[in-house]
């Protein structure tokens, strides 16, 4: 009579035991993370961490009356640069030509502050009535000066302009103004600084 109580097989107990065990392998496979040392890897570093800007080769730090020069120094380039190049405004050959017809001629406008002060001094109530005649007609003279320059000024860059840049983008208006503007400035305050001399031709 088989025994109700006999022992399974080897091969029933172990084949689920197994393929428990290999599920159990499988998910660990899966959610384990191999660490870097296993894998032969270092921490790579950082190529800038715990090193001074510019190595080994800057040298000591900077003192406050060094640091204070260098600043100087700085300032004084960029300011050359500034009035050798000018600025954004300043960029375009249709700029530099309107600039070399103003700085090859004498301008009614570099007169035009030096006149007011006079004109301002000269019309005091405190002046004599002759003197402040003479300051009312200076102020006119001036006046009309600058009018009548700004125009020439105008004519003669149009001219230019329209022979060297016939296909010229640039705003005829603003290009008018730009170089009025200049007129007004003395000739050594000018920037960017002037690169011909008076008389020169355009």
């Amino acid at each position: 009579m088989v025994s109700l109580f006999r022992r399974k097989s080897d091969a029933v107990v172990d084949e689920p035991a197994s393929a428990e065990d290999e599920s159990v392998e499988v998910a660990r496979t899966r959610s384990y993370t191999p660490s870097k040392r296993e894998l032969g890897k270092q921490t790579p570093k950082r190529p800038g961490a715990n090193r001074r800007p510019g190595g080994a080769a800057a040298g000591p730090p900077l003192t406050k009356e060094e640091q204070r020069e260098k600043r100087r120094q700085l300032r004084r380039e960029a300011s050359t640069e500034y009035r050798r190049q000018g600025g954004p405004r300043d960029r375009g050959p249709e700029r530099a030509l309107a600039r070399d017809v103003i700085d090859a001629r004498r301008t009614a406008g570099t007169f035009f502050f030096g006149g007011a002060l006079l004109v301002l001094l000269g019309s005091n109530r405190a002046m004599p009535t002759t003197v402040q005649l003479v300051s009312n007609l200076l102020w006119v003279v001036l006046a009309v000066a600058v009018i009548v320059d700004g125009f020439l000024i105008s004519r003669r860059i149009k001219k230019l302009v329209s022979e060297r840049f016939p296909n010229s983008t640039e705003r005829m208006g603003s290009l008018y103004f730009y170089a009025i503007m200049r007129s007004f400035t003395f000739r050594r305050m000018r920037v960017p600084a002037p690169r011909v001399a008076i008389g020169d031709k355009i």
